[in-house]
């Protein structure tokens, strides 16, 4: 189970209220935790890497490489490739939100083979011989600039899902969202993002752009609109286009009707060129962080599990003790942390 944002915030206040160490505001707060919750996740890595060459014990609930395991294997997803219409018929973008890579599979193959990654000298040297040159059987690929570039070539039409990526996804940045009460106080929003928000203008956000539409506005939603489509698992958002000068200018979000759920960071938008008169090419919308928060509202809780939210605080602690500017409770965090991990791989 997540950690609660609010538990560790109020936690934190209250830690650093009792021994008048000063105050973290919710901007503070959210910086310093995505940052925490990054380490620890990280951390993870690192420590199943040497739990894994150690003695197993097969005792229940007492393995320390299981438990580490069990630690990131909620982020393990399994996805297609990102659309890129720009893309060749064997270049695939990784998924946007890819953190670390597994493997890659083809297809295409008979059985969806695995996707051999090898550098560009690898390429050359087995492309020569009949026995290792890359088939549709034992496909290879080059891995550069987050694409992935695969062969033999696919003649067929291509698509994204020609490729699927096995891989560990980031954890969501944590966020303790809020509003402003009559005093001038903030007041915790548990209120959990699912949309974009309502009339929100993103033409900031707009990664590709057409050229001769025809000036007018346009309305489609994601989801049921043909035509308008995302690489991610969003539906439902309204978007209204609207053409100024024979180009996009405006893209409001929900001003016609919902904002959508399930969108994230990272996902595209794209709203093909049929659906613009005169349109030179399709326009594609790449949503970003601040498209997804506005304001201060919505919170999002640490993914990393509940056994974390002791180092998770403490940590915090470490880094706002550089805000307070007293090295006790930097001391005293740095060596509650460090005798626990001396602890726990003993």
């Amino acid at each position: 189970m997540a950690i609660n944002v609010n538990t560790v915030y109020t936690t934190v206040l209250n830690i650093l209220n009792k021994e008048q160490r000063g105050y973290l505001t919710p901007y503070e707060f959210n910086q310093i935790a995505t940052q925490v919750q990054l380490e620890i996740f990280e951390k993870f890595f690192d420590d199943y890497n040497q739990y894994i060459r150690m003695p197993k014990t097969d005792v229940e609930f007492a393995s320390r490489m299981d438990h580490v395991h069990e630690e990131f294997q909620v982020f393990e997803k399994t996805a297609s490739a990102s659309n890129d219409p720009a893309a060749t018929s064997n270049i695939y973008n990784q998924p946007t939100d890819l953190h670390r890579f597994g493997s890659a599979n083809y297809n295409k193959g008979k059985n969806s083979p695995e996707i051999e990654i090898v550098s560009a000298r690898e390429y050359t040297q087995q492309s020569l011989s009949p026995l290792t040159k890359p088939s549709s059987s034992f496909p290879i690929a080059k891995y550069k600039e987050d694409k992935l570039t695969v062969y033999p070539t696919i003649n067929s039409v291509y698509s994204n899902s020609d490729v699927s990526f096995n891989y560990i996804r980031k954890p969501k940045d944590p966020r303790w969202g809020y509003s402003i009460n009559n005093q001038g106080g903030y007041v915790y929003d548990s209120s959990k993002l699912s949309g974009l928000g309502a009339n929100l203008n993103i033409i900031s956000s707009v990664t590709q752009n057409a050229t001769g539409i025809t000036d007018a506005t346009y309305g489609g939603t994601v989801g049921s609109t043909t035509g308008v489509t995302t690489n991610g698992d969003g539906s439902g958002l309204a978007l209204q286009i609207v053409v100024s000068g024979g180009a996009v200018t405006n893209v409001n979000v929900g001003a016609i009707g919902t904002t959508g759920q399930g969108f994230k960071p990272g996902d595209t938008i794209t709203i093909t060129s049929a659906l613009l008169t005169n349109a030179s090419q399709d326009v594609v919308i790449t949503i970003v962080e601040n498209d997804m928060y506005v304001g201060t509202r919505f919170s999002q809780d640490f993914e990393i599990s509940e056994s974390q939210q002791t180092e998770t605080i403490l940590k915090i602690l470490q880094y706002t003790g550089i805000v307070i500017r007293d090295p006790q409770i930097i001391q005293a965090a740095a060596q509650e942390l460090q005798q626990e991990e001396v602890n726990s791989k003993r």
